[in-house]
């Protein structure tokens, strides 16, 4: 790896990354009943690979506003991964009734078993 990719690049991305994941967890504190910030941090944590804080996240996220599609979408990918296709085909579903077809057309493509 080059040393500008690894020792700029890499760096730059962190340190905005964590300055992201810092107003995420300040808006939690402020609202703490508002599901976007627990799925806006989700997704921070999937890109640093923190994939069991992110699912917590993202159920937290679906229990205080069970109407955030793109948290459903994101549940369904998550248990895709891991092999819950049941849980995966679950939270499709469930997005796909608020019209977001995106996870189901997913799974559908790779054949993951309902």
């Amino acid at each position: 790896m080059s040393f500008w990719r690894q020792e700029v690049v890499h760096f730059a991305l962190s340190h905005e990354t964590r300055l992201h994941i810092e107003e995420q967890r300040a808006w939690i504190q402020r609202e703490p009943r508002n599901a976007r910030p627990y799925y806006n941090l989700a997704q921070l944590y999937r890109i640093e690979g923190r994939h069991e804080e992110a699912l917590g996240l993202l159920l937290e996220a679906v229990r205080l506003n069970d109407g955030l599609w793109e948290a459903h979408v994101s549940l369904a990918e998550v248990y895709a991964v891991r092999e819950d296709y049941r849980a995966a085909w679950r939270h499709a579903r469930t997005a796909e009734r608020g019209g977001n077809s995106s996870a189901s057309d997913l799974l559908k493509r790779y054949g993951l078993p309902e």
